[in-house]
């Protein structure tokens, strides 16, 4: 005897060795015994085999339709028997009731399942329903396999080239697009985002990284809103005998500082950092302020920027020369052989900047060895070398109390793009430059006193603001003023680039509330001391920027690849960081190179270049060669000779910017 029983969601037979009051003892044909419980049966057999039932009656069921079974079958619930007995018009045998057990399980849309071996026939309207859905899932079935062929052929079908960007920025991965793109991508072996650039959904791996960084954080564009705000500031007092100049890069618009300097009659020096102030405009909780909040900062990319205020605001608070515009004023009076500061004073005036100095006309006049010849007549005499003689001073106080030199020997890189910043052919001149340069030391220097002076008036008239500190190697933003040990100084605030960064409007907004309110400060300020909105700040803030360099650090790296191609670099040298790890020398790129030796760290080595992938900003490389001291100098001239052509001008992109003029160049 043997039996047919449900196991697992599948049919098994086998064979009865014994049986009990609710279990059955069966045997398989492998000779595998088992112990089954008796409302797993759905009938027992004499014949065929277990084996020859399971193998026949499968067969058998797929030739009886589903649809004419729905039909003959009673409309109650009913068993196999009687639905054998209604369709074979006799018993039916055991194969016959096992093919119909086939049909009926495999038919969930025309019987509903009511117990061991009963179905009931599903009603008219459900089954109509059942069976439209069946289509439409057929047919839906039918189109991604349409979609996934034309994409292996090399097309991109429209409803997929219509939501390309969706489908790799917020992909809903329910739907038939994404199932089809999906299925091609695995059959290809590519990614989606390789897949539709390949296609066409973007002209070039260019726009899609912009596409992709601009869905994903300005999904509504980068328009602003139109906003309102008072430019009638002549209530302000205009500063006297103060002619500050800025200095910036060639291309920076947002002109944030500026530094003035008078000679005083006891031989101190009287200095101005005088600082933009849209936090006249930009009122905590306002439209505008709601605007840059989103923003958090200016975006720097090479070429292009987006920024963290509207135009309008920053062509009225920006410190252009010629302009009587608003300006926070920090007047320090120091001595410029010992830094001995003896006295700080914050004002709100108005003031007129001199000229805007550019470091791209400057740099290679202003040298240290220029400014170590005291009879040398330099651009801005009479405002450079006060300023000059007086940041060494500071600097060496700092040092003190650093504990060791700082060193500012790291090479950064401008990006000057000869056109589009939207097009992969737009020439490209990435020029080396040095960040110890006379002019950015000097600027740095009297950042650094102006947000550590301005860090300790907020802690001393108790308002709080943020704070950026580093104690035992941790660099960290708070509400606490805390000593930044790699600057050298007791607090460190940012304070000094309030046009293109939240933390500086923020602190600025209170460093307004003491200027104009001095002790009292605190009753009015816009942030009170423990202000829960200060945390939030600070934690948006910091990942926010960190998306933001993150994507300029792509798009240089993206840019640093077309300059190899336009220049058909397909050499190198590098130095090696560890492992296969090598940064270039003439760029700022950092690669694997394949087939690289157990070399030390520091050596110089000569590269190939293989491939280039600009979707994914990848090089491929190879290892040639270590350089000696004699091949290293004959590759020098060679790279150096191709970097010269390609300059062509001295423009220097914006992405300087970003680099805050040094406030922080002691990196920790």
């Amino acid at each position: 005897m043997y039996v047919l029983f449900e196991e697992d969601g599948s049919f098994k037979a086998a064979e009865i060795k014994s049986e009990a009051d609710t279990t059955l003892q069966i045997e398989f044909v492998s000779g595998k015994r088992s112990k089954i419980k008796r409302n797993q049966c759905i009938f027992q057999f004499v014949s065929p085999t277990p084996d020859e039932l399971l193998t026949q009656a499968p067969i058998l069921a797929a030739d009886i339709d589903p649809t004419f079974l729905w039909e003959v079958a009673p409309q109650a619930e009913f068993n196999l028997e009687t639905l054998g007995n209604d369709y074979f018009g006799h018993a039916p045998n055991s194969i016959e009731k096992a093919s119909l057990l086939w049909c009926l399980h495999h038919a969930p849309i025309y019987f509903h399942r009511r117990g061991k071996g009963l179905y009931q026939p599903a009603p008219p309207d459900i089954l109509a329903a059942a069976l439209a859905s069946q289509e439409k899932k057929r047919l839906q079935a039918l189109e991604q396999q349409t979609w996934v062929q034309s994409i292996i052929d090399g097309a991109l079908p429209e409803p997929i080239a219509e939501l390309a960007l969706t489908l790799i920025t917020r992909p809903d991965k329910n739907t038939q697009i994404f199932k089809a793109l999906d299925r091609a991508s695995q059959h290809l072996h590519q990614s989606p985002e390789q897949i539709l650039l390949d296609r066409g959904a973007w002209p070039h791996a260019l726009a899609l990284h912009k596409a992709k960084f601009l869905s994903l954080n300005f999904p509504k564009g980068l328009a602003f809103a139109p906003a309102e705000f008072d430019t009638d500031f002549t209530h302000l007092p205009l500063a006297q005998d103060v002619h500050p100049y800025s200095v910036d890069d060639i291309s920076t618009t947002e002109i944030d500082d500026a530094i003035s300097v008078q000679k005083l009659a006891d031989g101190w020096l009287k200095v101005g950092v005088h600082i933009a102030v849209p936090a006249l405009a930009v009122a905590r909780d306002s439209a505008l302020d709601e605007m840059a909040r989103a923003r958090m900062s200016t975006v720097y990319m090479p070429g292009e920027k987006i920024p963290m205020l509207p135009d309008e605001v920053i062509s009225t608070f920006s410190l252009n020369a010629g302009r009587i515009v608003p300006a926070l004023s920090i007047y320090v009076e120091a001595h410029p052989e010992t830094g001995e500061v003896r006295d700080d004073n914050t004002v709100l005036e108005r003031i007129q900047v001199a000229e805007n100095l550019r470091h791209n006309h400057l740099d290679e006049h202003i040298t240290d060895e220029a400014l170590s010849d005291s009879t040398q007549v330099l651009p801005h005499n009479d405002w450079l070398r006060p300023l000059w003689q007086l940041a060494l001073a500071l600097n060496k106080k700092r040092e003190l109390v650093r504990g060791k030199p700082e060193s500012n020997s790291r090479i950064d890189y401008n990006f000057s793009l000869d056109g589009s910043a939207d097009d992969p052919d737009t020439p490209i001149s990435i020029v080396p430059r040095k960040r110890d340069a006379p002019l950015d030391r000097l600027v740095a220097e009297y950042m650094i006193l102006a947000n550590s002076l301005w860090g300790g008036q907020l802690n001393t008239h108790n308002l709080p603001g943020i704070y950026r500190s580093q104690q035992a190697g941790r660099v960290r933003m708070s509400t606490q003023a805390l000593p930044h040990e790699a600057i050298g100084v007791p607090q460190y605030t940012w304070c000094t680039s309030p046009l293109r960064r939240y933390v500086d409007l923020v602190n600025q907004r209170q460093l307004l509330a003491m200027a104009e309110h001095g002790i009292s400060a605190a009753l009015v300020a816009p942030y009170k001391p423990r202000d829960p909105d200060l945390f939030a700040l600070i934690g948006a803030f910091e990942s926010q920027y960190t998306t933001w360099n993150e994507f300029q650090d792509q798009m240089e790296r993206y840019w640093c690849l077309r300059w190899l191609q336009q220049n058909n670099v397909t050499q190198c040298t590098a130095k090696v960081l560890r492992d296969d790890l090598v940064r270039f020398e003439t760029l700022p790129f950092i690669t694997n190179a394949a087939a690289m030796p157990a070399l030390m760290r520091g050596t110089r080595v000569q590269l190939s270049i293989e491939r280039f992938d600009e979707l994914g900003l990848r090089l491929s490389c190879q290892y040639l060669a270590a350089l000696d001291v004699a091949e290293s100098a004959a590759v020098e001239i060679e790279i150096n000779t191709v970097d010269t052509d390609v300059k062509m001008s001295d423009a220097v992109a914006t992405d300087s910017e970003t680099k805050n003029k040094n406030e922080e160049a002691p990196k920790a």
